[in-house]
């Protein structure tokens, strides 16, 4: 790709700020050691040194197929990912020595998996900034992901409870040797789906019928996509036992309608669905049971996590109260990597690794976690805002919400705030779907800001040439353009 003198393409501030997330992510490691040991080992640096040579790769892939692209994605979502493999292995080493053994190898247990599987991700990640060098060009293949975006979501719901059900949840496709959550992928599909979908309805689905309260709210007849997510959402939280991924679902849609469209009413139509059939769902469960009885516990659980006959029960509320319990030693500053008990949390490698790493890094340190959460999905809006097709406006706006969405439904299990979920922390939580999906996550928004960030010729764009600042382009109000497949 061409570059046009007077553009500044950030990369070797990109260099910079990955190299800087490394070296947090080795110091992490060797603090764990420090003080699991009492010593560092001599092969310590080797996980961060290899993370590095991995980023490293995919930056070069960015720097020649995508140079316009936002320069703080890369390396944020690289310090996260390097944070949760580091963790993984501190798990690790906590099994060795409860088990008496040396050192665990570099690619041996579940950090060694995630090694591998940040491997695969990122080759995949590179793979779409290469095979897909136009975000439009996806619009051409809408209906298509869409369909199958919602099959890779319902087969768990009709596959029997030992093919897909963990921990009380149906989300996987449990195969020998391996376990593929195919919802992460979904997400990704809808997503294109939706926006494609609006971009071409949203002058109809605009129309307001009646105001009130100063609020312009559409026409019944206009109800009828809103109401179609809004089932398959709630089938999703019957059939596959899980409030996060019903909740991820329909806010996505409800969402992105309301950026298409401008309309807050949309919002507040979404809202008073979903937490209306939720609560349709709770008394469904406590009244006749059957496939809403898996929610109405969960939703109990929640209500009384302190009740010594939920604590006591199987699967009861044990898993939430340790990891509140754990977040809470960890007060401020954490006891230090490698100096608190996360073991004791179950499942503290997927859905509650949050709460061991609270114990480790205080609030102090989660916070600083939840602010690159944030920053990679503000820049992905900002991505939003300045692409200036509605297609590209739509994706990047979907795509970052998603993220968001999805961090705040596990924040929000593992604190008390909302019924716990089958969700896995993104780039943190073992697993490789998640980490997988995610990062082809990243990869659109890279070719997203990277059309946004450059001239015309990258992908629909930013600057044709240096010259006379323009205003930027809205987010809200700029969707006139009708991609055409």
């Amino acid at each position: 790709m061409s570059r046009i003198p007077g553009l500044k393409t950030r990369r070797n501030a990109e260099l910079g700020l990955l190299a800087f997330a490394m070296v947090l992510v080795a110091v992490f490691g060797a603090t764990v050691e420090a003080n699991k040991y009492d010593s560092l080992q001599p092969n310590f640096w080797v996980p961060a040194a290899l993370l590095s040579i991995l980023f490293l790769g995919l930056h070069i892939v960015v720097r020649y197929v995508a140079p316009y692209a936002d320069p703080v994605l890369l390396p944020t979502v690289a310090l996260i990912n390097g944070i949760g493999v580091a963790f993984l292995r501190r798990i690790d080493i906590a099994n060795a020595i409860n088990e008496k053994q040396g050192p665990p190898g570099i690619f041996s247990g579940i950090g060694g998996r995630q090694l591998a599987w940040t491997l695969i991700s990122l080759i995949l990640a590179a793979a779409l900034l290469l095979l897909i060098r136009d975000h439009k060009n996806i619009s051409k293949y809408a209906y298509t992901l869409g369909l199958t975006g919602i099959v890779l979501m319902m087969i768990p719901a009709v596959l029997p409870a030992s093919l897909s059900e963990v921990n009380g949840a149906k989300l996987w496709i449990k195969l020998p040797g391996v376990s593929i959550q195919p919802g992460e992928f979904a997400k990704l599909m809808l997503v294109t789906f939706f926006a494609y979908y609006l971009v071409r309805k949203r002058e109809v689905l605009s129309l307001a019928s009646k105001r009130f309260l100063g609020i312009d709210f559409p026409r019944g007849r206009d109800l009828g996509p809103v109401l179609t997510v809004w089932l398959f959402s709630l089938l999703v939280l019957v059939f596959e036992k899980d409030l996060g991924t019903a909740l991820l679902y329909f806010g996505l849609f409800v969402v992105t309608l309301y950026v298409a469209t401008e309309r807050s009413s949309w919002l507040i139509i979404g809202l008073l669905l979903f937490f209306g059939g939720v609560y349709v769902a709770y008394l469904l469960g406590a009244s006749i049971g059957g496939p809403f009885a898996n929610f109405y516990d969960r939703a109990d659980v929640w209500l009384n996590p302190f009740d010594p006959a939920q604590y006591n029960r199987n699967g009861g509320s044990y898993q939430l109260v340790q990891g509140l319990l754990g977040l809470g030693t960890g007060g401020l500053f954490g006891s230090g990597p490698g100096a608190g008990s996360p073991l004791s949390v179950p499942e503290v490698q997927n859905d509650f690794i949050f709460a061991g790493l609270g114990e480790e890094i205080g609030l102090f340190g989660l916070s600083a976690l939840l602010v690159c959460y944030m920053l990679i999905a503000m820049r992905g809006l900002l991505a939003a805002i300045g692409v200036r097709d509605s297609f590209g406006k739509l994706v990047a706006g979907g795509l970052s919400f998603t993220l968001g969405l999805q961090v705040f439904v596990i924040l929000g299990g593992i604190t008390g705030l909302i019924p716990l979920t089958g969700q896995t922390t993104p780039f943190l939580s073992s697993g490789g779907s998640s980490l997988m999906a995610n990062w082809l996550l990243i990869a659109m928004l890279l070719r997203i800001s990277n059309a946004a960030r450059g001239p015309a010729t990258s992908g629909g764009g930013g600057t044709v040439q240096p010259g006379p600042k323009k205003a930027p382009t809205q987010l809200h109000g700029a969707m006139t353009e009708v991609i055409k497949p």
